[in-house]
């Protein structure tokens, strides 16, 4: 039999959600990105609301999630999707607004957007790709970068008296009176992927009853840039990240 007769749509058990496009994803092999994608739109797909999803993503390599999700989509300066999103919120109250974002554009140059649209209570989902590297610019130090680690910009590792601690803004969030959902999760085991979509239905669930802001925080690998092949990136997070980052829920009301 011919490999060709054996790959058909037909013969795969599952089918790709109608949200997904049919273009071919441009990410590194082992990237979080994709699942958490298949994810968000298995969740849209189920909830019927495709129509009234509109996305908001920045710089890095969460922005062109635009390419693989047929929704409406604008895109923001640098560290801006939150704002963005709450100026689109409150024009048509009647959408699900979501941002997509990784940690160099969240808890960077984007940490005061993010800080005050929480603490609005702004009605809209954020999902965070902590990944703990910029990954599209060449894998530079990024806030939640680990202690110890190399990357571009710290070839000795994240050194505390010179580059200040570890961000975990995700607990920072949870403090914050307009959240109502605050969780962490991960994708890299079927099990994890069930419970972040679990979370996922949730917090959409909670944006769409306007209950008040959500957010998802991913802890994700990069490969690419740490230089990893795809299972030894996901062994060093469930080594090194999770204990800095445990997964969980940190505010559900």
């Amino acid at each position: 039999m011919d490999v060709k007769d054996i790959i058909k749509k037909e013969n795969f058990v599952y089918g790709k959600s109608k949200v997904l496009t049919d273009n071919p994803m441009h990410y590194c092999p082992g990237c979080t990105h994709g699942v958490v994608h298949k994810v968000l739109a298995e969740v849209i797909e189920e909830l019927d609301i495709q129509d009234k999803t509109i996305g908001v993503s920045p710089v890095g390599c969460a922005v062109l999630a635009y390419n693989y999700l047929d929704i409406d989509w604008h895109e923001a300066a640098h560290g801006r999707a939150p704002a963005l999103a709450s100026a689109i919120n409150r024009l048509y109250p009647d959408k699900f607004v979501f941002t997509y974002q990784g940690d160099g554009d969240l808890a960077s140059i984007g940490a005061a957007e993010i800080m005050h649209a929480c603490n609005r209570g702004e009605k809209q989902l954020t999902i965070f790709i902590n990944n703990a590297i910029y990954g599209m610019t060449g894998g530079q130090m990024a806030p939640t970068t680990l202690e110890g680690m190399k990357t571009a910009t710290s070839p000795y590792g994240r050194n505390v008296a010179l580059h200040g601690y570890p961000l975990q803004i995700t607990e920072l969030i949870a403090q914050l009176p307009g959240t109502c959902y605050v969780t962490r999760q991960s994708a890299h085991t079927p099990g994890a992927v069930r419970k972040l979509k679990q979370a996922m239905l949730k917090a959409v669930k909670n944006t769409l009853e306007r209950k008040g802001t959500s957010f998802i925080e991913v802890v994700a690998t990069c490969n690419s840039g740490w230089k990893q092949s795809p299972v030894d990136s996901n062994k060093w997070m469930v080594e090194n990240m999770f204990p800095k980052y445990p997964l969980g829920d940190m505010k559900d009301i």
